[in-house]
């Protein structure tokens, strides 16, 4: 791991911590990384620092903070998945997504960011990256197989700026016809693109998971990657 802990402000008198990875320039846009419900584990610290290593000013926040700090858990036994079925059972979506906005801002005045962050979020961290172009001033967002987008596609006029969406077509939590929902609510909006990987399942992109896919992990990330290089310069 090549970041550090660091603690945010997202209330008054509330902090939460955070896992913040920084390029080796120094400087560079700003990426918000949305947790699955595993907590800030080691995936996700691995992604954050790929974003660093990539240019960017990433920071993952701990959005558990208000049921649970500290969360660090795996997908490797039934009890760690026991346990974060029961976090995301008591996660508060609208707290929540306070707690991404102030992350947000918290991240653009990092020493360092241009000034500019968008978000990428993984499974529920899917979900609130939807939302996140919904509800905050996030530059760009990405979702990775986003649990639940469909119930909130009303909120989709109020999408300002770039949204990507990458979509597992065998995706056991998001049914064809949310797919199908998904696509029906969005496909015609020029802010928002939509890849389907029809062969894969939820949680493609988790390396070390049990539906991982290197190929369409890499192909997802590249067109992350190249989608924030256009937006967030």
């Amino acid at each position: 791991m090549n970041g550090a802990e660091i603690r945010i402000q997202c209330e008054p008198a509330e902090y939460m911590s955070a896992y913040l990875s920084m390029p080796k320039s120094g400087s560079g846009p700003g990426v918000l990384v949305i947790q699955e419900i595993f907590g800030v584990n080691q995936v996700m610290r691995e992604i954050t620092d790929m974003f660093a290593a990539q240019g960017f000013v990433a920071l993952c926040p701990d959005l558990f903070w208000r049921i649970e700090p500290g969360v660090n858990i795996t997908d490797k036994s039934k009890a760690e998945w026991d346990k974060a079925f029961s976090l995301f059972g008591k996660f508060d979506r609208d707290k929540g997504m306070k707690d991404v906005a102030s992350s947000l801002e918290s991240l653009r005045r990092i020493k360092g960011c241009n000034g500019k962050a968008g978000t990428v979020g993984f499974c529920l961290g899917g979900m609130l990256a939807y939302l996140s172009a919904t509800r905050t001033d996030a530059d760009a967002a990405v979702g990775f197989y986003g649990v639940n987008i469909a119930d909130f596609l009303s909120e989709a006029a109020n999408i300002k700026k770039p949204l990507m969406l990458h979509i597992a077509g065998k995706d056991g939590f998001v049914p064809p016809e949310a797919q199908a929902a998904m696509h029906k609510g969005l496909d015609g909006n020029k802010l928002c693109t939509l890849y389907d990987y029809p062969e894969q399942d939820h949680a493609f992109a988790r390396q070390g998971g049990e539906h991982y896919d290197e190929s369409a992990a890499k192909l997802a990330m590249s067109r992350t990657i190249e989608f924030f290089k256009s937006h967030l310069a």
